[in-house]
């Protein structure tokens, strides 16, 4: 045979044999990333509770198939949201408040749908938000369950019911600061004391709100020390406080599959679990792999 026909029929018996092995393995949800190149690289902030998120998108990520570097406990905004905007980072369990700050230092937007809405705004071109989540990790206002029962408290403007003297208790800038007494008497009519607990919403403030020498303190409200010691988070409708719903940031580099898979993560994780999430970090000191793990399992996630 003429070597050229040869070759010509080598290559397209070549060809056909290529076709034949790509049509018979197509793309499925289980090895989703599996032609991924590129590895998703995924950060989280220098914080137990932020690291736990990242573990659940990396995890679900490699369970479908994606090649994942971690990038862990880099830092705080200062540290990280550079490395984000350079491309750097692909992905990034967020804060929607203090995200939007960082990029709109003079927004307005305080509840939570306005300051998503926002964001997807603000964000850099090469940037995205995926779906907010309606875990939060921000400040608000705690009673006890016991005074929360007491009073019929659901939401900070319930305060106005009270007819006894009210203390708050916090770090003793909180005093002067926008969501402090003049903040609770502009939005809600709400009065007042104040008495200096420094130690930021720790221990020292739980036993001052559980001993009553206080009665509303500023807490986190993904603390675990909130459902440790039964305490209540008052609803902030006014938004006297920032929302800080849990937000990722999301890079190109992040296709739309891996999207849906991280927006299925947002979804199911509400504010409780994320306080849950982080007692075991705290009381049980596990690693943030292993809570993950236990958490996409049980949800069904991996």
């Amino acid at each position: 045979m003429n070597p050229r026909i040869f070759a010509a029929a080598l290559s397209a018996v070549t060809v056909v044999a290529l076709t034949g092995c790509s049509t018979s393995n197509p793309l499925n949800d289980n090895n989703a990333g599996s032609n991924t190149t590129e590895s998703i690289v995924v950060g989280s902030q220098d914080y137990y509770s932020n690291e736990i998120i990242a573990e659940t998108y990396v995890q679900a990520l490699e369970a479908a198939g994606y090649s994942v570097e971690r990038q862990l406990r880099i830092g705080q905004r200062e540290a990280y949201l550079p490395e984000i905007e350079a491309g750097e980072i692909d992905l990034f369990p967020e804060y929607t408040g203090p995200a939007l700050q960082h990029w709109e230092p003079e927004t307005t937007a305080r509840l939570a749908d306005a300051v998503y809405a926002e964001l997807h705004e603000a964000v850099p071109e090469n940037l995205r938000v995926l779906d907010q989540s309606p875990a939060t990790d921000q400040d608000a206002y705690v009673v006890t369950r016991e005074f929360a029962d007491r009073w019929d408290l659901t939401t900070i403007a319930d305060l106005a019911k009270v007819t006894e003297p009210l203390t708050l208790g916090g770090n003793s800038e909180g005093e002067t600061r926008p969501n402090g007494p003049r903040g609770l008497k502009d939005k809600y009519g709400v009065e007042v004391n104040f008495t200096p607990v420094e130690d930021g919403g720790g221990p020292l403030t739980v036993k001052a709100l559980k001993d009553n020498a206080v009665q509303l303190a500023i807490i986190y409200t993904a603390d675990p020390s909130i459902q440790k010691n039964d305490l209540v988070v008052l609803e902030d409708p006014e938004g006297l406080f920032l929302a800080s719903n849990v937000v990722p940031l999301a890079s190109g580099d992040v296709d739309e599959k891996a999207a849906e898979i991280i927006d299925r993560i947002s979804d199911a994780m509400t504010a409780a679990e994320l306080v849950a999430l982080n007692a075991r970090s705290a009381d049980e000191k596990l690693p943030a792999a292993t809570i993950a793990k236990d958490w996409l399992t049980a949800k069904s996630l991996i």
